[in-house]
């Protein structure tokens, strides 16, 4: 595509640049777009924060990294950084986004190591002083090195957005050892667990039965008080919850012999569904399957998707969808599906009947969770064959790397009118022909529009390169 003459980076369009040449752009702009970044809530993918460390790294001014925001700092090269400021700047780099770089990649390994070697760990037992330093770069650290440490290493086990099986065991062999600032379990109250935060989501079977129940009943009042107000992602956390906190309460009372062909609970009906916490009654996904009736299932979808349901309550629902519609579920129900579209293979998705742009936006709704690459392409391949248009708010919602998927074919349907109303998109991962497909049509979409030529360049901005 055709380039002007001088570049300049926009801190207006700071979701959709390309990575260009940094002879092509003078310093200045580099470090005023980069600085900008710091007031700004849009958030830069991984792949444009490592182009951005990469410029200001072939402009020098990777030096003085206190001006730059955590997560373009997990992008800088740490055989850089200096010794005399390097404690410092692991510290800043660690209030990051870490899940910016893939667990077990070169690069966020490189960052641990790095500062370790700069904190100058030399065993597995990481020191108060060494743990403030790491950050949530504990993140990433063996479950031996976590019971060896000192206790305050789970304050910043709370910074981890996920822990594995393992050090989840690590947490709770520390918390049973009783020398942290919680105290031994059998001593914990309400503000205890409140205070844990996160970690309460790790605490097994035996840290949990060592809870006085009072306090167990406490705190379970204290979720259901704020549940209905929760999000769906939230609300499943909650409901693991109280599930693990009702464990060993019940594990110490006489269970009913479970029956493989009959429900235990009461039958879910139209009015149960309405209650919030209907799943803390059925606590097995074959539960949920004998007490949910197909005749309910198909007149409440909607309603019962509300619900937190994991991904084996979701393949419940599923099973019964193809019991209720063997001919392949209606256009209309499949606007209900939520997060239960997720489970559907890309095979499964080619037989739609996805016709409504309507019925593709709402299958779109990043919130009900990420579709996988071989979904989504045949979702939209199966919307544009059945005779469907990619408008502005489509295009919107599927995001620049899910256009760049499309094939040149599928791109060339799309009218210039599509892209002008589709705002900001990054199109970075598109081919070099995808990218020029684009800019022709941004090229057109933009043409004739009101504003001066500065407002022109921000727009097509994104399409250039």
């Amino acid at each position: 595509a055709a380039v002007p003459p001088q570049r300049s980076l926009s801190a207006s369009v700071p979701q959709g640049f390309p990575c260009i040449p940094a002879s092509d752009l003078p310093a200045a702009d580099i470090l005023a777009f980069t600085q900008g970044l710091q007031n700004r809530t849009a958030e830069l993918s991984s792949t444009q924060l490592s182009c951005l460390a990469r410029l200001l790294a072939a402009k020098n001014l990777t030096g003085d990294f206190r001006r730059y925001p955590p997560d373009l700092l997990l992008f800088f090269d740490s055989a850089e950084v200096r010794g005399g400021t390097c404690g410092e700047f692991y510290a800043r780099a660690a209030r990051g986004n870490l899940d910016l770089l893939p667990r077990g990649s070169a690069r966020r390994t490189g960052l641990l190591r790095g500062a370790l070697a700069c904190l100058q760990v030399r065993s597995s037992r990481l020191h108060p002083e060494q743990l403030r330093g790491l950050g949530a770069l504990v993140c990433d650290m063996e479950p031996e090195t976590i019971t060896a440490s000192d206790p305050g290493v789970l304050e910043n086990l709370k910074l981890c957005p996920a822990l594995t099986g393992a050090q989840q065991e690590a947490l709770n062999a520390v918390l049973l050892r009783g020398g942290s600032v919680y105290g031994d379990p059998s001593s914990w109250d309400l503000q205890t667990l409140q205070h844990l935060g996160p970690l309460v989501l790790a605490l097994n079977r035996t840290t949990l039965s060592l809870v006085a129940e009072a306090t167990r009943e406490a705190f379970g009042r204290s979720i259901v008080a704020t549940y209905g107000s929760q999000g769906r992602s939230q609300r499943e956390k909650s409901l693991t919850l109280l599930r693990a906190f009702a464990a060993p309460s019940a594990s110490s009372h006489p269970r009913l012999k479970r029956s493989a062909d009959r429900c235990l609970s009461a039958p879910i009906t139209a009015s149960t569904l309405s209650n919030p916490l209907l799943m803390i009654d059925y606590d097995t996904s074959e539960q949920f399957y004998l007490c949910l009736s197909n005749d309910v299932l198909k007149t409440n979808l909607e309603l019962l998707l509300e619900q937190p349901l994991t991904v084996d309550y979701l393949q419940v629902v599923k099973k019964k969808l193809e019991q209720i519609y063997p001919l392949g579920i209606p256009e209309e129900q499949l606007k209900l599906l939520g997060p239960l579209s997720r489970q559907y293979s890309a095979e499964e998705i080619s037989l739609w009947p996805v016709t409504s742009s309507k019925t593709l936006l709402a299958l779109l709704n990043p919130a009900d969770g990420k579709w996988g690459v071989a979904q989504i392409q045949q979702l939209l391949s199966r919307y544009l064959a059945l005779g469907g248009t990619l408008t502005g708010p489509l295009l919107q919602r599927m995001g620049g790397r899910n256009l760049c998927n499309l094939q040149e074919g599928q791109i060339a349907q799309i009218l210039p009118e599509a892209i002008r109303t589709a705002g900001q998109l990054n199109i970075s991962s598109c081919s070099q022909t995808k990218k020029d497909q684009l800019y022709r049509k941004a090229q057109k979409a933009f043409a004739g529009q009101p504003g001066t030529a500065r407002a022109y360049y921000c727009r097509i901005w994104p399409y250039l390169g």
